[in-house]
């Protein structure tokens, strides 16, 4: 069964600063239907006003996974890690037992727009851990390259839940597959353009749910920029 959750749906909170879309209950925005699917918990499509960001704040026991769409994105935490994420770079944060961190736009005269993901991790109280890997556009063009997964496989960054992340960038009228277990879920972000999953169509913004299938066909209508979950 796939189904769409809408881009038009989702909550969506404009400061000014930063413009802000919810696809699951997040902060001040909260719809019972969509706390969450299995163990993906927030994706939080946002855009950053030049020269301004987040102040540092704290988080506990999530598997935080950042994914840069246009600009540059600074990143400091209480770990010791300072680092700038720009398109194609992933960062994994492992909160655990507690971690405070900030998030600033690097540039002064461009947004940066990102997906923040959150993920629960497989066990409380971790200890907290940081990962950063970049995966180039050829190694994500015309097929669906692994960018995080459990147990770190194909140098993809490693997370503490039995989940594997896939992006893809697909020019129009290209096609992938993704094969799985038909007794585990799948979500699909359409990050930029628009697809087909079986026939289903998606817009950007757009999630795809998939439940209870076994190969999935996914087929740009646009040039398309997307994630894939692949959850337990």
């Amino acid at each position: 069964m796939i189904s769409i959750r809408q881009a038009k749906q989702r909550g969506h909170f404009d400061h000014g600063w930063l413009n802000t879309y919810h696809t699951f209950s997040f902060d001040q925005y909260y719809d019972p239907r969509y706390m969450g699917f299995r163990n993906l918990r927030v994706i939080n499509e946002d855009f950053v006003a030049s020269g301004r960001g987040f102040p540092t704040h704290g988080h506990r026991d999530m598997e935080i996974i950042t994914y840069i769409l246009e600009g540059a994105l600074k990143h400091e935490d209480s770990m010791g890690n300072g680092s700038v994420i720009r398109p194609g770079d992933v960062q994994r944060m492992t909160a655990g037992t507690g971690v405070r961190h900030s998030e600033k736009n690097a540039s002064d005269t461009e947004r940066v727009h990102l997906l923040q993901i959150w993920i629960l991790p497989n066990t409380v109280g971790l200890e907290p851990g940081y990962e950063q890997k970049a995966f180039t556009e050829d190694e994500r063009r015309g097929q669906l390259r692994l960018i995080a997964s459990e147990d770190g496989r194909d140098g993809s960054v490693q997370l503490n839940q039995d989940v594997s992340l896939f992006a893809s960038i697909l020019p129009a009228g290209d096609e992938v597959q993704h094969t799985m277990d038909e007794r585990r879920y799948a979500w699909i972000q359409v990050a930029r353009g628009s697809i087909a999953v079986n026939g289903e169509n998606a817009e950007q913004g757009d999630g795809v749910i998939v439940v209870g299938e076994s190969n999935l066909k996914i087929k740009a209508q646009d040039d398309t920029e997307i994630l894939l979950f692949d959850l337990a």
